[in-house]
């Protein structure tokens, strides 16, 4: 990569590289799809919500990398707002380049930015070096994470 990476605010248009990120493994590969209207509708609600943001890395002319963070407050932990990092994606070709450790920067960046004390994410348990770039960042995985799908199912 011959120059550094602009982070900035998604807009509609780099939707569809987005989804190709996400796309672009073994477990997005299976999980995302080829339709954009749900991701066009799904980033048109999250344009509506101010807490939310969905982040791009552009270099060279291209998307890069993404990353999704949204801001919460809470009573927990003495009332701590804390960022939910979540879809972060490194293209392909330049992974182990440094570019997830600077979009991880940018994340605590506006983390602090909007009076976080507390950045978290999740990453599926199958991600081992994904696993190894955040223990290497300092993050601990110091919760067992559970979700359950919400899908309504034929019939109800």
């Amino acid at each position: 990569m011959s120059d550094l990476p602009r982070f900035r605010s998604a807009e509609r248009a780099d939707v569809p590289a987005v989804v190709a990120l996400l796309a672009d493994d073994a477990l997005g590969a299976s999980r995302e799809t080829a339709d954009l209207a749900p991701y066009l509708a799904a980033f048109d609600q999250m344009q509506s919500e101010s807490a939310n943001h969905l982040i791009v890395a552009e270099a060279e002319g291209r998307i890069v990398a993404t990353y999704q963070i949204t801001f919460i407050s809470g009573l927990s932990l003495r009332a701590a707002r804390r960022a939910q990092v979540e879809s972060v994606r490194v293209a392909t070709d330049l992974r182990s380049r440094g570019l997830g450790a600077a979009l991880m920067a940018d994340a605590e960046a506006r983390a602090r930015a909007a009076g976080c004390r507390l950045i978290q994410l999740t990453t599926n348990k199958t991600r081992a070096r994904a696993h190894a770039f955040y223990d290497g960042l300092g993050f601990t995985a110091s919760h067992i994470g559970y979700k359950r799908d919400l899908e309504l199912h034929p019939g109800d």
